[in-house]
């Protein structure tokens, strides 16, 4: 008996090429664009399950044909946005004068992404959804710039300048890394290196390598649908991306399709993960992690989009198998990996050279160049006429009612409260001048714990997410972890943990960061140790930028402003050693647009409570909250007074100081041990009778020399600066949780020069308590009034004792003296 002969995949291409005419036009592809027997049956095979009727009502064979033309412009245009300075779309060989004098593009990337979102804009025809989609590889810009222009998917600032068109194609790539501003000194051209405020449908610039892969599972909403473009090169940056089994439900998740692009290359060697063992390895590593990983040909955009419909329906799959009881948590979450050498489809591919300038030499200057620059376009030009038909069969949005890609879902987020709650302020005690009234208090963590659980439960419609690296209960966020539970996969019972719960935690900060940061439907906290925020900068860096230039570009986010809490911050972890004491979270962020980005300091309960208040009414921003959490901080503003705090940026303390009026100093506090000190200070300053004025300055970054109009807008009114700042008053003292050159170098405006000095963190610590760092660090109420004699030419004995004095200068324990006696 003879054994049956299996049927190679060549075989069965073959055959189907003999019985259906419209697949063979297919398989035959398109200059460079091949299909391999693999992709062909499995695009045979999709062809058997999609009905004609369906999605945008374009012929299955017509669409497919129309990708591979479409892909091949994508890729012409891609290479003339690199070398060319003239377009021809009849096709003609380029002379020396359309070539750029100087050539730029990560080309080689930008070649592999032509087919990858082709096929994305050829899913969304063939099922007549709009996807959203993401690109970590941001540098890759220009497949997605030119497949847009080519299909009429615009943002306006491209509309008015390109059309497909010679003059429009050639003023297009002539834009690419044009460096020309403006008058008024702005960037002239819309288009960016990577993706930008203007590229259609644009999340996420993609200049930080690997934070898409961090974010993309904790996008989409139930019901929403996202296409996600990863690189190889990428693979090594950011560890966390393969957790994201861990974190998919389809109670709370939309679809999610990542597909690595593996082309194998950096930028001058191969990726580690060829050099481990290429796409094997990888699909074993990814399975160990708990994916469902499939390998395709990252040359062919009916490849992907093969690859998309598949994901989604496996992943569908999964969802229904654990509703019905047939599977659990996690599932095996669908991973496509795109394998193609860098740059291919033009010469140099699969070289270093590939990264960016793939012909070795300038075309501009060298014949060789311009010859093989001139054959590669050649297999790729696609005519007018050809090209026409094509696109049209891009746009026929209206037939499934879908809206364009540059409009879809996660693009324009429109997040709001129904309810913003009230916060329950703390009574705040009677205060006289010499504040000898005892008074309560509270942890400033506990209000922000409270007023996020309230704001959370009274918003049931919006998903919330708690970016959480290890310590919640510890750092006062109880209500929170209660209500909202360690999302896991198994609970542990006794724990409060639960297959669905909101909060994220891995002792990983960017990981954790990023499921907030990603989390832009619905309302988001993320909270750290203060010395660990660090570790959270540049992906937290990243959107700041990208919403700022979406503010810039007339498109201001409407996603739910996102808290950063840092806390255990450098004031109260004295116990753990430097490592945990740093303040440069805080510091780097004041440094960025303090419009979008905005770090305040609370001073206590009721002040926190006014900031969580506030912070979901707004829009776009990220509102770093440097926040103690120890229950010791005395309750010092009413809840009034907490409001007016918040909406002016800094206050007036008219219950403490002295003589006000005739006021000869001004003692500014950032932040609740600051102000403890200055409180003290400003008490002995008024047993002596010395008249100042006290201001607490919560939102430093209101009260810099603006340097832009939009910080000009957020700015603290002139009129507020010179109440709490007079000109008259020119010494000051700024005692603050950062190091004091942060404060004044930001607060240059209110700098009046040798009569001002600035106290705060100076690297000093070890293993101490708050009252030991703050007197290592030069910043107790005794250093204030050191400084405070020292700006007013005072003799140090008019402020402060014999016994004080020996402890400042060394010659006496500062314990029992000017901070607290050590119990053993």
């Amino acid at each position: 008996m003879l054994e049956e002969r299996t049927v190679s995949l060549e075989e069965q291409a073959a055959q189907h090429r003999k019985n259906d005419p419209e697949f063979s036009a297919w398989a035959d592809g398109y200059g460079v664009i091949r299909h391999q027997a693999e992709t062909q049956i499995r695009i045979f095979e999709l062809s058997r399950r999609m009905s004609s009727e369906a999605g945008d009502t374009v012929p299955f064979w017509d669409l497919l044909r129309a990708l591979d033309r479409l892909a091949s412009a994508g890729l012409w245009l891609v290479v003339h946005q690199t070398y060319a300075r003239h377009v021809y779309l009849d096709g003609r060989p380029l002379e020396t004068e359309d070539f750029k004098i100087r050539p730029e593009g990560h080309t080689g990337g930008s070649l592999n992404m032509v087919p990858a979102y082709a096929g994305y804009l050829a899913a969304n025809v063939l099922s007549g959804h709009t996807r959203s989609w993401l690109m970590g590889q941001g540098h890759c810009v220009a497949a997605v710039d030119s497949l847009n222009l080519l299909v009429g998917n615009l943002t306006e600032a491209h509309a008015k300048r390109y059309a497909v068109t010679d003059q429009g194609l050639s003023r297009y790539v002539r834009d690419f890394y044009l460096y020309r501003l403006e008058s008024d000194g702005r960037q002239e051209s819309p288009l960016g290196s990577h993706v930008n405020a203007h590229t259609a449908g644009g999340l996420a610039e993609g200049g930080y390598l690997g934070f898409a892969e961090l974010q993309y599972v904790h996008m989409p909403l139930r019901g929403e649908r996202l296409v996600v473009f990863l690189s190889d090169g990428a693979f090594e940056e950011q560890r966390g991306s393969d957790w994201a089994p861990r974190w998919w439900r389809a109670e709370d998740s939309g679809l999610v399709t990542p597909i690595m692009i593996k082309n194998g290359r950096r930028i001058d060697q191969r990726t580690t993960l060829s050099q481990q063992g290429g796409a094997d390895w990888f699909c074993d590593h990814l399975r160990l992690n708990g994916f469902d990983p499939f390998v395709f040909d990252g040359r062919d955009p009916a490849a992907f989009l093969w690859a998309i419909v598949e994901m989604e329906q496996r992943l569908e799959h999964a969802g229904e198998a654990v509703a019905a009881g047939r599977a659990r948590y996690p599932i095996p979450l669908p991973y496509g990996i795109a394998v193609a050498p860098k740059g291919a489809g033009f010469p140099g591919e699969g070289t270093n050279l590939a990264h960016n300038l793939p012909l070795m030499a300038n075309p501009r200057m060298e014949s060789r160049a311009a010859s093989l620059f001139n054959q590669g376009i050649k297999q790729l030009h696609v005519p007018p006429d050809v090209l026409h038909d094509a696109v049209d069969l891009f746009q026929r949005h209206e037939a499934s009612a879908r809206p364009r890609e540059r409009d879809h879902l996660l693009a324009h987020r429109d997040a709001h409260l129904l309810e913003v709650p009230s916060p329950t302020f703390k009574p705040v005690a009677a205060r006289d001048r010499a504040l000898s009234t005892p008074l309560s208090a509270s942890s400033p963590m506990t209000a922000v714990d409270r007023m996020f659980t309230s704001v959370v439960q009274r918003n049931p419609h919006l998903r919330p997410r708690v970016g959480n690296p290890d310590e919640m209960l510890s750092n006062r966020l109880v209500e929170t972890l209660g209500v909202l539970k360690f999302r896991v996969t198994d609970p542990e019972p006794s724990i409060p943990e639960a297959v669905n719960g909101s909060v994220i935690t891995a002792l990983n900060e960017e990981a954790v960061a990023s499921a907030a940061l990603a989390n832009k439907g619905g309302i988001n906290l993320i909270h750290t140790y203060e010395a660990f925020g660090t570790k959270m900068h540049g992906a937290i860096r990243q959107e700041i930028i990208f919403s700022n230039h979406c503010a810039e570009a007339g498109r201001p986010q409407r996603w739910l402003s996102i808290p950063l809490i840092l806390t255990s911050h450098t004031w109260e972890n004295g116990k753990n050693e430097q490592s945990h004491q740093d303040p440069s979270m805080a510091e780097a962020l004041l440094g960025e647009p303090s419009h979008v980005s905005r770090v305040l300091f609370p001073a206590d309960f009721n002040t926190a409570s006014a900031v969580m208040e506030e912070i979901y009414r707004t829009h776009g921003q990220f509102w770093t909250l440097v926040v103690a959490k120890a229950e010791t901080i005395p309750d010092r503003f009413s809840g009034d007074e907490a409001r007016r705090l918040m909406k002016e940026g800094a206050i007036l303390v008219e219950w403490a100081g002295y003589n006000m009026d005739q006021a000869q100093i001004i003692l500014t506090a950032i932040g609740a041990y600051q102000f403890e000190e200055v409180i003290k200070a400003s008490q002995r300053l008024a047993e002596r009778q010395l008249p100042h004025a006290v201001v607490y300055l919560l939102e430093p970054g209101r009260f810099r020399a603006p340097r832009s109009e939009r910080e000009e807008i957020h700015r603290a009114s002139a009129s507020l600066i010179e109440t709490l700042f007079p000109a008259s008053i020119q010494p000051r003292v700024f005692l603050t949780h950062t190091r004091p050159e942060t404060i004044l170098g930001l607060l240059g405006a209110l700098h009046t020069g040798s009569k001002v000095c600035g106290l705060g963190y100076i690297n000093e610590g070890g293993t101490l308590d708050t009252p030991g760092m703050l007197f290592r660090n030069r910043c107790t109420w005794a250093h204030c009034l050191d400084a405070v004699a020292r700006i007013l030419s005072l003799p140090r004995e008019r402020v402060l004792r014999e016994d004080e004095l020996d402890a400042l200068d060394r010659r006496k324990s500062p314990h029992g003296v000017i901070i607290p006696t050590i119990i053993e």
